[in-house]
């Protein structure tokens, strides 16, 4: 009798086993899904990056003018009042606009 429990043991124990090993679930499984995470990981770091910059440009726009003024000179090709604005046919800004150039009349 105990001889038949002791059989009947091991052979759940081998059961478990298998199932902990080779099973669905078990640890080759667990590898594979540890490894997909590396890979998406990887993947997500160039967009975390991205959003850590554009979070800190939205609360530099948030609280300073230059940053706002800086943008308005490079998209819309804003001009301040005590300023003058020259024209010059050609010619490429470090923006990349053609043809824009603005000089400071305290020059």
């Amino acid at each position: 009798m105990l001889k038949w429990l002791a059989i009947a043991l091991l052979l759940l124990l081998a059961l478990l086993q298998y199932r902990l090993w080779l099973g669905d679930g078990g640890i080759e499984e667990l590898r594979e899904i540890r490894e997909r995470v590396a890979v998406l990981d990887a993947a997500n770091k160039p967009l975390r990056d991205r959003n850590e910059r554009l979070a800190a440009e939205v609360v530099d726009l948030k609280t300073g003018l230059d940053a706002i003024e800086e943008r308005a000179r490079s998209d819309i090709g804003m001009v301040r009042t005590d300023e003058q604005f020259y024209w010059v046919p050609g010619v490429a800004t470090e923006g990349g606009a053609s043809g824009v150039r603005a000089g400071n009349s305290n020059e």
